[in-house]
């Protein structure tokens, strides 16, 4: 099964441990040797290197998770089930650009609808790279997010701030419905993650910095790990939680995202 790992804090920082632990996680202590992908934010823009080989095994992996100080990583280790290519175009994370911002999104689970002939979610304007149903979903909810806001980051008022992140978990909620679908996903300020049933977290505070960490499956390490409950959206940025949702429900936290 792939994982994910994501991490956002309010200033660069270096996750090699945290990183180094997820990266076993590809062909040594988890079965993902299929793939592995880092997007991180450098500076305001977004680098991606990727790789169809097992991340437990790559030396450039190894040095990226050595070298990397970021506010925003997104990272992925991949089990290509059911079997596709190992290419560069099936590996995540994904990038693509929309409503002017670059965009990286990784997914672990399977939702074979969304490659069915007359399946759902389909895209209706742009066409995958790749074979899988992850890219297939990405592109979809990016068409969802552009048709719905096509000005969203055009001086966003709170209210559509708002809006847009429950509609991407209701979005979201209706792929779920046709299989598993956990993902983070970015766009450059905000880490996204839909736990429909495999996320946990872990806040940080260390050196008076303000973290946090997704992952798949709790890394190693004394702090505890919370566990999203099922079908949860939840928005991060700079460490902290914006807001979190669940079907029929939002909840806003002491740092209402109506103030950013």
């Amino acid at each position: 099964m792939c994982e994910l790992f994501g991490m956002s804090s309010d200033r660069p920082i270096s996750a090699h441990t945290a990183l180094s632990l997820f990266g076993m996680r590809g062909g040594e202590t988890a079965d993902n040797p299929d793939g592995w992908g880092l997007a991180y934010l450098e500076g305001d823009a977004f680098v991606l290197h990727k790789a169809p080989e097992a991340a437990a095994r790559s030396a450039l992996f190894a040095k990226l998770a050595q070298q990397i100080h970021s506010r925003l990583i997104i990272a992925h280790v991949r089990r290509a089930y059911p079997p596709t290519a190992h290419t560069l175009e099936n590996t995540h994370p994904f990038m693509r650009t929309c409503c002017g911002r670059h965009w990286v999104f990784a997914h672990n689970g399977q939702v074979p609808e969304l490659i069915a002939a007359q399946g759902c979610c389909h895209p209706r304007h742009s066409h995958p790279g790749g074979e899988t149903d992850s890219e297939h979903a990405f592109i979809y909810l990016l068409e969802e997010i552009a048709a719905t806001f096509p000005s969203l980051f055009q001086a966003a008022s709170p209210e559509m701030r708002e809006a847009w992140f429950a509609t991407l978990m209701t979005r979201s909620t209706a792929i779920a419905a046709y299989g598993q679908f956990n993902f983070l996903m970015s766009e450059g300020e905000h880490l996204i993650a839909y736990g429909h049933d495999r996320l946990y977290s872990q806040q940080r505070i260390e050196g008076g910095v303000q973290s946090v960490v997704i992952a798949s499956a709790p890394l190693a390490g004394d702090e505890p790990w919370e566990a999203f409950a099922p079908g949860e959206l939840r928005v991060y940025r700079s460490g902290q939680v914006l807001g979190r949702w669940s079907a029929g429900m939002a909840e806003r936290y002491t740092r209402d995202i109506a103030s950013h």
